[in-house]
């Protein structure tokens, strides 16, 4: 993995100066937008309805067509994730509409989401701003501090069977039902997880009617399951990766919080283009309103911005293993290397405090 930071940059002062440069790719192309919409609208429709057409006619080889289907699935999300950033099309009536019907889809209820999303924003490597819009992770002390049916709760948690398989569909199929986090917000949290349940209630009974209720939960529940298993992956390897960065006030800031505590998980350019380019991660956090189709030219413009965090796809399955924050080192260990710092046993040598910018 790359290292992405040096001790003079503490403040954030390079961070806020890219924030200058970044504004400047804030600008979305409507044209661009609609037609990211369609291409990826309508080839997920045909794609579900092609998955039918192999069930309905027990062609069952056609049900390999469930793996991009939920690939287009998830690269709605995307969009979706891009219009509660009002990125999308810059307009905020367009983006929260289109966001809204894009989450019938998704089972996301848009503006719920959207609040709870930013949140997670605004408080994204504040150890003391932990618990919306995020993935647990616990200090080594606080794992420590815990007794032992917190501590197997907190591993079972963490265990991959559950963070991406039964985790994401609790999260999508039930969780997201009810605004819980922002249960205490205001309407707007219970007005969008009931309307959405209701539009995906309605959009439901009429697939059932048309083609059948064996034959749509045989369709869309493994393209949902398949859809959020890998959405949660992605969230999930973009801050939770071996030099990512926390901190508490008064030394965390924002702008160098971004930057440096998100990944730039630099994937194949198939999966970058299904995934909406949401691998560039560190610079959609230090500046979210730039449109997903304008992150490539970022790192085209600013190539010493390419090895800010990096990651590759090899290196994010080692990240698994990575559940725990030590303040100490000041990166993500795993359970093995707590469990022998406990009992004084060597453990590697820790990273050096800060590292610089590879250009």
């Amino acid at each position: 993995m790359s290292a992405t930071c040096t001790s003079d940059l503490q403040s954030g002062s390079n961070e806020k100066a890219w924030l200058k440069i970044l504004a400047k790719y804030r600008q979305p192309d409507v044209g661009r937008s609609v037609y990211e919409l369609a291409i990826t609208g309508v080839p997920f429709l045909l794609l579900w309805f092609g998955t039918w057409f192999a069930v309905h006619f027990e062609f069952w080889p056609g049900l390999v067509l469930l793996v991009p289907a939920a690939a287009f699935l998830l690269r709605l999300f995307m969009l979706q994730h891009d219009c509660g950033h009002g990125s999308l099309f810059g307009r905020r009536r367009w983006d929260d509409w289109t966001g809204r019907v894009i989450g019938v889809l998704t089972l996301t209820p848009y503006d719920y989401w959207r609040r709870a999303h930013a949140e997670h924003h605004a408080s994204a490597g504040n150890l003391d701003g932990r618990g919306v819009g995020d993935i647990t992770t616990l200090t080594v002390r606080e794992y420590h501090s815990l007794p032992t049916r917190g501590k197997v709760a907190y591993r079972l948690y963490r265990h991959p069977a559950v963070m991406f398989g039964l985790g994401p569909a609790f999260l999508f199929l039930f969780k997201q039902r009810l605004p819980f986090g922002l249960m205490r917000s205001g309407a707007l949290p219970w007005v969008s997880t009931l309307a959405t349940n209701a539009a995906v209630a309605a959009l439901a009974v009429v697939l059932i009617w048309a083609v059948g209720l064996v034959p749509f939960l045989l369709v869309h529940l493994p393209i949902v399951l398949i859809a959020s298993s890998a959405g949660v992956w992605l969230f999930y390897v973009q801050h939770q990766f071996e030099d990512t960065h926390w901190s508490r006030p008064p030394e965390w800031n924002f702008p160098y919080a971004a930057m440096h505590g998100a990944s730039h998980y630099d994937l194949p350019a198939p999966l970058r283009w299904i995934t909406g380019n949401i691998g560039m991660h560190h610079i959609h956090h230090l500046s979210s309103k730039v449109p997903f189709y304008r992150l490539p030219e970022i790192l085209r413009d600013y190539p010493e911005l390419a090895n800010v965090g990096r990651i590759t796809l090899r290196d994010s399955l080692a990240c698994v293993k990575l559940v725990l924050w030590d303040e100490k080192t000041q990166r993500l260990i795993s359970l093995k290397e707590a469990r022998a710092q406990q009992k004084g046993a060597p453990t590697a040598s820790p990273p050096e405090a800060q590292r610089s910018v590879k250009g």
